[in-house]
């Protein structure tokens, strides 16, 4: 298997540091709102990395933190007249929510900043005294450029980034900082009422790049196999983090660097965002669209590449997965009825064939396009088996095994995905469905085909075959 490795800016063999284990962080979300898709690309790419680990027969120790104090949390706190904790309780409550219904599997462990004030306290002081840090008037900044490889994941210049920084950083700052490019670790409280802990700088609260450096290693270990976020994180977040983790350990802090690509919306292909006001939260298209559909949409691009959400790619999607559907409802019904079964050779060979193209495909770093590809090449064979006068059952069996554990790797639940129709009040049909097989015993083609036109209308097709008639929702 091979990972692209945005620190070495190469494809690279994967070999985890302990055989059949895996560590994996990713960063998770700042709970002031609500996610957007574009935080739930992120979600939901690792979500199906971890998943083929895990087909592969990877135990993965997954962690993904919670955010519940920066800036943007004090601010949103403060514009609603709540405390943060009660504001990070709601979006936390809230995250988990969507996360649950677009299926992605709980982390192993999600750790709060908040819960870990005592460990990145303990954290800063190593970094002070091992001279990568130093206290300015309460607040706490690492050195930069104490950091030999500073800018190796981003591949940064930090001699512009520090020209950069000495043009933005306010005059106030600039006096505390002895280089513009130094970053926080502690920030002094600012007003009596913002929130803050003790330290022995005095009360305050930690910087956003600490607290991922100590969760991360707090939960996974000094060094991890994977490290993953979007890609707006390598510079600075990621690369802070390298900084504040090796200086503190002394280690390599991780073996390989993950970015996911960003949503785009428009023709122009603008970047999603909260910043440019052009998101759509998850938590208000759950209540347009249903879930599976958003799920494998987001799924079924590779990670690193970009997504462009438009109602026309969310349509593409559905009519892919429904096409995924049918078969899968075809093959039940198939193997219901007590027709002969009839060894097909060829029908088995191609699952065998479409299982290699499929690992080939996830082991060239999770290309999940390929994969997906392999398996919809292989629904008309499916098809072609069921409408068979005597289908090979027992290779039906195994496509239905196979579907199911490959469609599962992207979030689909095949379960409900096969009986959502369900839910519906299907008596109607069944009755149009019984008044079209009596106008066919009675040879009266065009009532059949008027009911059928009908059948249509309502969202229904209508399959005649050798085992009966059978019908699908759009």
């Amino acid at each position: 298997m091979k990972i692209y490795n945005t620190l070495t800016k190469t494809k690279e063999e994967f070999k985890p540091i302990t055989p059949d284990n895996i560590t994996m962080y990713v960063c998770g979300p700042t709970v002031y709102n609500y996610i957007h898709i574009g935080n739930a690309r992120s979600v939901i790419a690792f979500d199906t990395i971890r998943r083929y680990l895990e087909f592969k027969g990877f135990k993965v120790n997954y962690v993904s933190n919670f955010t519940d104090v920066d800036d943007k949390m004090i601010a949103e706190a403060q514009a609603e007249h709540v405390t943060v904790p009660d504001l990070a309780e709601r979006y936390i409550k809230a995250y988990r929510e969507d996360i649950e219904t677009l299926n992605v599997e709980p982390a192993t462990t999600n750790p709060r900043a908040t819960h870990e004030i005592s460990a990145i306290i303990k954290f800063i002081q190593k970094l002070i005294a091992k001279g990568y840090a130093y206290e300015s008037d309460g607040d706490v900044y690492y050195h930069t450029k104490k950091f030999k490889n500073y800018g190796q994941l981003s591949s940064q210049n930090v001699a512009e980034l520090e020209e950069g920084a000495s043009e933005h950083i306010n005059v106030e700052e600039q006096k505390r900082k002895e280089d513009p490019i130094d970053f926080a670790l502690w920030k002094r409280q600012k007003e009596p009422d913002e929130i803050a802990w003790d330290s022995p700088w005095g009360k305050g609260r930690p910087g956003w790049h600490i607290e991922c450096s100590v969760m991360a290693t707090k939960y996974l270990g000094d060094t991890i196999d994977i490290h993953g976020g979007g890609q707006d994180l390598e510079f600075p977040h990621h690369e802070n983090e390298i900084a504040q983790s090796e200086a503190a350990t002394g280690k390599k802090f991780v073996h390989y660097w993950m970015h996911n690509g960003f949503v785009t919306v428009g023709t122009s292909q603008e970047k999603m965002s909260k910043s440019l006001h052009n998101f759509v939260t998850v938590h208000d298209l759950l209540q347009k669209i249903d879930p599976q559909v958003l799920r494998f949409f987001m799924a079924s691009v590779q990670y690193r590449r970009q997504i462009n959400y438009s109602s026309d790619n969310l349509k593409q999607a559905q009519v892919i997965l429904q096409r995924f559907k049918n078969t899968l409802i075809n093959v039940a019904y198939r193997l219901k009825d007590n027709s002969e079964s009839q060894t097909s050779i060829d029908l088995t060979a191609a699952i065998k064939k479409t299982e290699q193209k499929f690992i080939s495909a996830m082991d060239d770093d999770f290309n999940v396009q390929n994969a997906l590809s392999a398996i919809y090449d292989l629904l008309p064979k499916i098809n072609d088996n069921v409408n068979a006068k005597n289908s090979d059952k027992n290779a039906l069996k195994q496509v239905q095994k196979n579907l199911t554990k490959w469609l599962a790797i992207f979030g689909i639940d095949t379960e409900k995905l096969t009986t959502s129709d369900k839910q519906n009040d299907d008596s109607q049909v069944e009755k149009l469905i019984q008044e079209r097989e009596e106008a066919r015993k009675n040879k009266d083609w065009a009532k059949s085909d008027a009911l059928r036109a009908e059948l249509k209308q309502m969202g229904v097709i209508v399959e005649d075959t050798p085992q009966g008639t059978r019908w699908l929702r759009e």
